[in-house]
């Protein structure tokens, strides 16, 4: 293998296992994928059973570089192949790649990748990005976790504090919690090292913990989704059994999800047992999770806007409301303004009958003689 292979191989997997750090087993799908081409490489060209003495002349066996097949060639000839398409996911550029068949054997591959395919192997630069995305996120998550204990401590330690609402959004912290340990917890036992061996030991743990990060995301979604229903059914629901409907929204935010994953769990062993389950080629399979996610977003958006709509106009209405108790405030003020009119004055609000400021005004004078 020569240099530029090596630099080629070793940035492949260093920026697949740095581009998404909670998704890096994507690293042991393309250490997979070279592995296959090279098998079908070798059928090819032992199908070819060709040698050096096929040609008269002499030749070049055609040969896997780590990279890419190189069928058998006459000496003399130039062989042309296409960029190596497992870079398709990393450029956009389409190349070619050339060897000369000499006398001495194949020559060198030229141009070099990174001229040809658009693949710089000198990924020096995004290694240090890429590690300081992951720390970023990493601080981030930790951040956000330790806020949410917290807050969740302190909401089951204040007896005051225990009612519906509440309990509802302990559920969601809950939620965010698991979210981010999943995280954490994905990253701590698969990609903790640099071994890329743990492709294959690790691929029944893999599965049971893609199983249950993807659960902590949709019960996150569904959760958001609770509150949203919540909301808006205090808004609009005048008497309500709270009790009733906290049942109803707990099977909402943790059972619902549970029957996604288990359907999604089902058919990606079935039909796409491939690697972690970290990478979604079937779409239909990927939907599967992905549609219930984008339907509770889409309905939380139509109770957002229902709710700033109910509010506006329970505000018009106040507004109104406090407009028309001014002016009677004011009408009623000035026969009470002096102390021989405060004396007869008792004033009693015969408006909407409503608590409010005018419910029920006596004036001091008036106490005095009940």
């Amino acid at each position: 293998m020569t240099t530029s292979d090596w630099l080629w191989s070793t940035g492949i997997w260093a920026l697949a296992l740095l581009l998404r750090p909670a998704a890096a087993q994507l690293s042991c799908d393309l250490l997979r994928v070279l592995k296959m081409q090279e098998d079908l490489c070798t059928e090819a060209l032992a199908a070819e059973n060709v040698s050096r003495n096929y040609w008269p002349e002499g030749g070049c066996v055609g040969k896997w570089d780590k990279i890419s097949c190189w069928p058998s060639s006459a000496l003399g000839e130039t062989v042309t192949i296409p960029c190596p398409e497992i870079l398709q996911g990393f450029t956009d550029q389409q190349g070619s790649l050339y060897r000369n068949c000499t006398k001495d054997g194949w020559s060198t591959r030229f141009p070099s990748i990174d001229v040809a395919c658009g693949y710089d192997a000198n990924i020096t630069d995004n290694v240090v990005y890429f590690m300081h995305l992951k720390t970023l996120y990493t601080a981030g998550y930790g951040t956000s976790l330790a806020s949410l204990a917290l807050a969740l401590a302190l909401l089951a330690s204040f007896r005051r504090l225990r009612c519906t609402r509440n309990y509802i959004h302990m559920h969601l912290f809950v939620s965010f919690i698991l979210r981010a340990m999943s995280i954490f917890i994905k990253d701590a036992v698969l990609y903790s090292t640099e071994d890329i061996n743990h492709c294959n030991i690790y691929s029944t743990d893999c599965s049971f913990l893609m199983i249950f990060f993807q659960y902590c995301i949709m019960a996150n979604y569904s959760w958001l989704l609770v509150e949203g229903l919540y909301l808006h059914t205090l808004l609009v629901i005048s008497f309500f059994s709270e009790w009733k409907y906290f049942c109803w929204y707990i099977a909402l935010g943790w059972g619902s999800p549970l029957v996604f994953i288990i359907a999604w769990a089902v058919c990606r062993h079935l039909y796409e047992n491939i690697g972690c389950w970290d990478i979604n080629s079937n779409a239909s399979i990927w939907w599967i999770i992905r549609g219930p996610v984008i339907l509770s977003i889409f309905i939380n958006f139509i109770l957002f806007v229902r709710i700033i709509r109910i509010l506006m106009k329970k505000l018009k209405a106040t507004d109104v409301v406090s407009r028309n108790d001014f002016g009677q405030y004011k009408a009623l003020w000035w026969p009470c303004s002096t102390v021989s009119s405060m004396e007869r004055c008792k004033v009693r609000s015969r408006g909407s009958g409503a608590d409010g400021i005018l419910g029920n005004i006596s004036c001091y004078g008036s106490r005095r003689t009940q």
